[in-house]
């Protein structure tokens, strides 16, 4: 490795890269790239513009490219895929484990895909097989088919020597052994630390742990990573109906799960994709954004529709078209609090149906209370603006309508979203800034209109 690379830290190498290809020094530029880690490479990728991204590609090594491609975001690993020779795709994938191999293969065109299988061995190819008849988001999708398993009949010592002569040596991140029947069925695991520390002459059946419990390969993604995180996993088994051990999971993929899904949540509240490309064509970029756009305007449009039919509120009482604004955003600004807080509490499977009824009591409450605080706030604020008793009570009793219906909305739209089908960090605030906005101007300007004109 490049000692010069290598001594820097993380920052500093790849700031120090970036500005070897600004400098036009090719040979110096390759060096110090395949220096890095493929994570490191793909973050380089990802920060270069298009032109100067097909440069950088031809520099990764071959050895290097299919590690490289699992890193990066789907939208740049598809254009790369696609001018990329079958020849040169076929290197890349030659040297992937399974797991990494099955995540790759789905983004291939059919007749690479194909190419593909008939290069690996029957063994290769049957795992891979396995790995791919589960979908992505399942613990089938997630698992590697790349483990040792052991009998439990046979001796310490026994198991030892079979290590010993594994010509490839322990999968990455093997904690343990997983033990099976001969019928393939799961029993338990051996701990590498149990079968180093104990008689070597003591039988697998008398160290082997049986508190690990296996996951289904149908278990949804979000359930293994929450077993993960509560049960601190380095790697789990994965069975089918019948109890047959078909892999393991390792908390690397678990890791790169739960980093999904925070870019799930964070880019869908506006409207975004995880995986889109910050250098994307243009015309790409604004094709997938004008459809959310498109939605907001309508959103929009409702909201002026509710503020035209008082038209002549507003025109007698100019007051109210300075404070409108106030109304919708403390209502939006309450029921995005809320709402976020659901959205994780669905990610991480803390709430559901049956605790739902709690949280929106005790989050009705907090609106009341905040509610109640802020509405006497603004109804001084806007006395002491305008001089009207009746404006403040108005903007007061709004307020409080528009939060109270905020919080409400906020706690129960992610379920129902969910229930429909409907992603609630993509939906879910579009729906709520119109109901805040709707709500807000009606109570407003209804209230306006029964007490002031």
């Amino acid at each position: 490795m490049n000692t010069e690379a290598a001594s820097a830290p993380e920052a500093d190498r790849l700031a120090a890269l970036h500005a070897v290809l600004e400098s036009g020094s090719v040979v110096k530029a390759k060096r110090m790239l395949n220096a890095l880690h493929p994570g490191e490479m793909a973050h380089v990728l990802q920060s270069l513009p298009p032109q100067q991204r097909r440069l950088v590609w031809s520099m990764v090594e071959d050895g290097a490219e299919g590690q490289v491609l699992l890193f990066l975001n789907d939208d740049l690993r598809d254009e790369l895929l696609r001018d990329m020779a079958p020849s040169r795709i076929l290197a890349a994938a030659g040297g992937l484990e399974t797991d990494d191999l099955a995540d790759l293969v789905q983004d291939l065109p059919a007749t690479i895909t194909r190419e593909v299988l008939n290069s690996l061995d029957e063994q290769r190819r049957e795992r891979l097989e396995t790995a791919l008849a589960f979908p992505e988001d399942t613990a089938g999708g997630l698992m590697n088919t790349d483990m040792v398993t052991v009998r439990p009949e046979v001796t310490l010592d026994v198991v030892m020597r079979y290590l010993r002569r594994l010509k490839e040596g322990l999968p990455d991140l093997t904690d343990n052994l997983i033990v099976v029947n001969r019928e393939g069925r799961y029993l338990g695991v051996l701990y590498l630390t149990d079968l180093v520390t104990n008689d070597p002459d003591d039988s697998v059946a008398e160290v082997m742990t049986l508190q690990v419990q296996p996951m289904l390969a149908t278990l949804d993604a979000r359930d293994v990573a929450s077993r993960f995180e509560q049960l601190d996993l380095v790697s789990a088994p994965v069975v089918d109906e019948d109890g047959h051990l078909l892999g393991r999971i390792t908390v690397d993929d678990v890791v790169d799960l739960i980093r999904e899904e925070a870019d799930h949540q964070f880019m869908g509240q506006a409207g975004l994709s995880e995986t889109e490309d910050m250098f994307a064509p243009v015309l790409l970029s604004a094709r997938r954004r004008a459809l959310w756009l498109g939605v907001n305007l309508l959103t929009a449009l409702l909201a002026a529709w509710v503020i035209g039919r008082f038209e002549a509120t507003i025109q007698q009482v100019v007051a109210l078209a300075v404070l409108m604004p106030i109304v919708a955003s403390m209502g939006g600004i309450a029921g995005t609090q809320t709402l976020t807080l659901a959205i994780r509490g669905i990610a991480t499977g803390h709430l559901t149906a049956k605790n739902m009824r709690w949280l929106l009591r005790k989050e009705m409450a907090v609106a009341v209370i905040n509610g109640v605080a802020w509405a006497l706030v603004i109804a001084a604020i806007a006395w002491t603006w305008f001089g009207s008793a009746h404006i403040a009570m108005i903007i007061a009793a709004a307020i409080g309508i528009n939060l109270l219906t905020a919080t409400l909305t906020g706690a129960l739209l992610p379920l129902l979203l969910e229930r429909l089908g409907i992603d609630p960090a993509l939906a879910g605030g579009v729906i709520l800034t119109t109901v805040t906005d709707v709500v807000g101007f009606l109570a407003f300007l209804g209230l306006a209109t029964l007490l002031l004109v």
